[in-house]
C-alpha cells in the first residue's frame, strides 16, 4: 500500500465512509495534507492516530453548527431570513469573520463579498473559499450581485467622485471593520489608485454595518462612506457608483440539505424575493441560487 493514501483509500483503510472521513478532516481530527487540491493521508500517521485511541466515538460525532448566518450584512438577505421562516438567525460581523466562524463550526452559513487588490474581483470569493483551510467540503451559492458606491449627503457639497477625490478633499470617511467586504473594497481601491489608508481621513469608531455608515453620513459625523445602493436609497443619500460585486452564501455540503438552508434557498426563487430586490434597488439576482463552487 502507498505511503500517502487518497481519500477513497484512507476511508477504506479506516473503514469509514467518505463523508465521515471528510467530517474528521473538517474538525482537524485526522492527520492529512492538501496537495494540488487533493487531500492525502500519510499511512504511518494514520496508524499512530488509530493506535493512540484518537478515533473515539466523540471524534466521530458531528456537532451541528448553530442555525446562524454569519459574515456580511445585507438588507435583502436580512429581510429574506425573516420572511422565509427559515429559522436562521443573523450575525453580521464582516465577510472574513464569517468565514472564520464557519470554519470553526460557529455558524451554519457565511455571507461574503470579498475584494482583492487585483482588478478581477469576480473570482475573489471563489478563490478564497477554494483555498481556505478547513473548508474543503464547502459549497458556495450565489445570492445576488450588488452595486457598491460612495454615500454622500444630497447635493454632494464636496463634489466627490471617487477615492482619489476623497483623499484630495480631506473628506471625513466612515469605515467598516477590518475584514468587512466594504473595507476590503476600500483598501483595494486605494491600492489601485496608488494611495494608502493614511492618505484618507478615516473616522473611528468603525461602523458595524452599511446602515451605520449611512447614519454617520446623515448625521454629519462623516462626509462619506462606502455602502450599497440599497442602503443609500433607504437613507435618502446620494450614491456615487464604484463597482458591482458578487455576494455569496457559503456553507458545508452536509448542511446544504438541512431544513433551514433549504427553506431559505426555496424562498430565494419566489416572486416576493424578486419584488423586494427590485424595491430595494442596486441588486441583480439573475444568478440567485446557482452553485458557484463545490470544494
Amino acid at each position: 500500500m502507498a505511503d500517502l493514501l487518497t481519500t477513497d483509500e484512507a476511508a477504506t483503510y479506516l473503514r469509514l465512509s467518505d463523508r465521515k472521513l471528510y467530517e474528521l478532516v473538517a474538525q482537524g481530527a485526522v492527520p492529512c495534507t492538501k496537495v494540488t487540491g487533493r487531500w492525502l493521508f500519510p499511512r504511518v500517521a494514520l496508524d499512530r492516530w488509530v493506535t493512540a485511541g484518537l478515533i473515539a466515538p466523540a471524534a466521530l460525532t458531528h456537532v451541528a453548527a448553530p442555525p446562524i448566518v454569519g459574515g456580511s450584512h445585507d438588507p435583502l438577505l436580512e429581510w429574506s431570513l425573516r420572511e422565509s421562516g427559515c429559522g436562521l438567525a443573523s450575525l453580521p460581523e464582516g465577510s472574513e469573520e464569517g468565514l472564520r466562524r464557519l470554519t470553526r463550526g460557529e455558524v451554519m452559513v457565511a455571507a461574503i463579498h470579498l475584494h482583492a487588490h487585483e482588478r478581477d474581483d469576480e473570482q475573489t470569493n471563489i478563490a478564497t473559499v477554494a483555498n481556505a483551510p478547513g473548508l474543503h467540503d464547502a459549497v458556495m451559492i450565489a445570492f445576488a450581485r450588488r452595486e457598491q458606491g460612495i454615500l454622500v449627503v444630497p447635493g454632494n457639497p464636496l463634489e466627490l467622485t471617487d477615492i482619489a477625490s476623497i483623499a484630495r478633499s480631506g473628506a471625513r470617511m466612515a469605515q467598516r471593520p477590518l475584514g468587512a467586504g466594504a473595507q476590503l473594497l476600500l483598501l483595494a481601491l486605494l491600492a489601485r489608485t496608488g494611495l494608502a489608508a493614511h492618505d484618507i481621513a478615516l473616522l473611528k469608531p468603525v461602523c458595524p454595518t452599511g446602515t451605520e455608515i449611512a447614519q454617520a453620513v446623515r448625521s454629519g459625523r462623516a462626509d462619506c462612506g462606502i455602502a450599497t445602493r440599497s442602503v443609500a436609497l433607504a437613507a435618502a443619500l446620494e450614491f456615487l457608483p464604484l463597482t458591482w460585486e458578487s455576494f455569496d452564501l457559503v456553507l458545508r455540503q452536509r448542511d446544504y440539505f438541512l431544513p433551514g438552508p433549504q427553506s431559505l434557498f426555496s424562498f430565494l426563487r419566489s416572486a416576493a424575493f424578486r419584488e423586494r430586490a427590485t424595491e430595494l434597488g442596486g441588486y441583480n439576482i439573475d444568478s440567485v441560487g446557482e452553485v458557484r463552487l463545490v470544494n
